[in-house]
């Protein structure tokens, strides 16, 4: 799945939204404190489980009391979060954030960052929980979803600081995960961070997936759709965008080694954009034990084949 890219005039409006939050915290240093954030948006935040859905019950029956469509399907909320496999949801009216408790911790910040940036984007609020035929429709969802990443990002990476600090080395891995120790967020939202806000106009590309190695791949492995994720820096977009997940995969695969866990390896390659024009990248991947991370960045201009 590509990452979408937002108008110009979508992000300057998150970000004004976001510096405003950060300027009411005093401008922080890394990591930001959720709780804070919280404090000052007066969010209330609490934990369910699909196996004790006690709240979940509750939640539905202060829904009916405020009188939303939800009352006209009162096991609405409960299904939608067993059977989309929700991992945490913002209730506009209450104020409050549902973070599924099953879920590792490790996790739990982005998931409730991403709640954050719907209560902090005004022109959610009139969205969530809503039965028309436009909020209802696929591109809809999948542009909130996408509004909503972008606002956590700017929140939990403290805006131009992260910008700032990805632009001191040159793009690595290794660079990705000193900046997750350091704003304190996990190496996979570090890296989808890293791809649209660090090196300006480098193109840039991660691709977040299972293990690339033929031998260590699970039996529900789907070759058509081979990555979890596929981000794309906006010079990557525009230059390289017609380069499909499945070609970027085969990059992959063409150096991924077996191992276990760590480096899987690193190799040169050359990708041609849209007007046919060779350029040489570095593609390097690393296995956490659960995905499989890979950056490949933008080196130089490469000479036409002899």
């Amino acid at each position: 799945m590509k990452n979408i890219q937002l108008g110009t005039r979508t992000v300057a409006d998150i970000d004004a939204q976001v510096v405003k939050v950060l300027r009411g915290l005093g401008n922080p240093e890394p990591p930001i404190d959720l709780a804070l954030v919280r404090d000052l948006l007066r969010l209330d935040r609490q934990y369910y489980s699909t196996t004790d859905d006690g709240l979940l019950r509750e939640t539905v029956s202060r829904l009916k009391v405020a009188g939303l469509q939800i009352l006209l399907r009162p096991t609405l909320l409960k299904e939608a979060v067993q059977t989309l496999s929700l991992k945490a949801l913002y209730l506009p009216d209450q104020k409050r954030i549902l973070i599924d408790r099953d879920l590792p911790k490790l996790k739990h910040r982005w998931n409730e960052a991403h709640e954050v940036g719907h209560d902090i984007i005004p022109w959610h609020e009139g969205m969530m929980l809503g039965d028309t035929e436009q909020t209802l429709t696929p591109t809809c969802h999948a542009i909130m979803e996408a509004e909503a990443n972008y606002a956590a990002g700017q929140l939990l990476f403290l805006a131009d600081q992260f910008r700032t600090n990805a632009c001191d080395s040159e793009p690595s891995l290794q660079h990705v995960r000193q900046l997750s120790e350091r704003f304190g967020n996990t190496m996979t939202s570090t890296l989808w961070r890293f791809i649209e806000q660090g090196h300006g106009g480098r193109p840039m590309v991660a691709l977040v997936s299972g293990h690339p190695h033929p031998a260590k791949r699970k039996p529900d492995f789907d070759p058509t759709n081979p990555c979890r994720y596929c981000v794309q820096s906006p010079a990557f977009a525009l230059r390289f965008g017609g380069l499909g997940e499945i070609d970027l995969f085969q990059v992959v695969t063409g150096y991924a080694g077996a191992q276990r866990g760590g480096t899987l390896g690193t190799r040169e390659v050359v990708l041609s954009d849209a007007a046919s024009e060779r350029h040489l990248f570095k593609f390097e991947t690393f296995f956490n034990g659960h995905e499989a991370l890979t950056l490949g960045h933008w080196l130089r201009s490469a000479p036409k084949p002899a």
